[in-house]
């Protein structure tokens, strides 16, 4: 009898001691939840929301337009090449092909920061160059964002390539390391390669042989001679995108001393600079055809009607928007040539 009446009075004084404390949580809860309610209804909250939301998207904007979207087929072209090699060998692993297109694709973009942040600190983007509008020179994006989002973006590439390593080996470490030091020196540093006329060179052993090379080699795990001229093909076409720049952005290199091949030795040899990239890239295919003893791999020649075409427009003054449009049209080359490659490789 003395332990029941014990217990009820502990039940009321439990019940006494916290049913004000929940009534007060609860309460103050619904009291919160109104003024938000009130707060968010109010013209000026939606005023100040409306703004934010349109900052926010401009700003997305402004990076999407910093990567550069019409440069990443260089990035992603050599992979799908690569692991198509890589099949057609009997040898394709998805995992180390998915690293190699993440990596491509930082170092590319990567680049393209660096380069959209020094031209601009080295006074070749001005208001008097014809190309598409750089986000440092124009102010919509400030100078320190894109610094710290450069060394960000190298930084995670290196992450995503030390994924690599159990396929391919310690030595990819150096690749990597170089990839990076020579993407972001493309444009910064003491030698800047882009500044000195060593941006074709560049183009083309690191999205060309390397990227091409490494795809394959860290799913078979041996180069050829195919791989080889498959690299060529693509960095040729990849180094034609960097031609496009270049024989465009001629005036305003000279005045930042921006000593590239175009400036060095004048439109005309950049103009014969394209079509003997775009020459040697058809080259590649009919020996790429005559090594596998496929008919197949002659499929990539589709391109020459458009190639013939930009090759002709080269050799014509153009205005900026034009420049613009041969840059996104070199591009499509590009691209069709690394599909109608993979797609023959498949086949073949």
């Amino acid at each position: 009898m003395v332990n029941l009446s014990l217990e009820i009075h502990a039940e009321r004084y439990f019940f006494v001691r916290t049913t004000p404390l929940s009534c007060f949580l609860i309460l103050s809860v619904y009291n919160m939840g109104r003024c938000l309610l009130r707060l968010i209804q109010t013209p000026c909250f939606q005023d100040n929301l409306r703004k934010r939301y349109f900052f926010m998207t401009d700003d997305l904007k402004s990076w999407l337009l910093a990567i550069r979207p019409k440069t990443l087929p260089a990035a992603m072209g050599p992979v799908l090449v690569g692991s198509a090699l890589a099949f057609q060998a009997g040898h394709f692993q998805w995992i180390p092909a998915l690293l190699c297109l993440c990596f491509a694709l930082l170092i590319q973009i990567g680049t393209n920061f660096a380069n959209d942040y020094y031209d601009f600190i080295k006074g070749a983007d001005t208001d008097e160059r014809q190309g598409p509008m750089r986000m440092t020179a124009s102010g919509l994006i400030p100078l320190r964002r894109m610094r710290l989002m450069t060394a960000g973006v190298f930084f995670v590439a290196f992450l995503v390539g030390l994924g690599l390593l159990p396929y391919g080996g310690w030595w990819l470490v150096a690749v990597g390391v170089l990839s990076i030091f020579l993407g972001y020196g493309y444009t910064a540093g003491p030698f800047p390669l882009a500044y000195l006329g060593l941006g074709e060179p560049f183009v083309m052993i690191f999205f060309g042989w390397v990227a091409v090379g490494c795809t394959y080699w860290v799913q078979a795990g041996d180069f050829s001679a195919v791989v080889f001229l498959a690299g060529t093909g693509v960095g040729a076409l990849s180094t034609n995108l960097l031609v496009v720049n270049n024989h465009r952005d001629v005036e305003t290199d000279i005045k930042a001393n921006k000593r590239t091949l175009a400036v060095r030795f004048g439109r005309g040899f950049s103009c014969l600079e394209y079509r003997v990239w775009f020459a040697i890239a058809l080259g590649c295919v009919l020996g790429m055809s005559f090594l596998l003893q496929s008919f197949w791999l002659l499929v990539p020649l589709a391109v020459i009607p458009l190639g013939l075409k930009l090759c002709v427009m080269m050799g014509h003054p153009q205005l900026g928007p034009v420049y613009i449009r041969m840059l996104g049209k070199t591009s499509v080359v590009l691209i069709l040539y690394c599909l109608l490659m993979s797609v023959a490789l498949l086949l073949s």
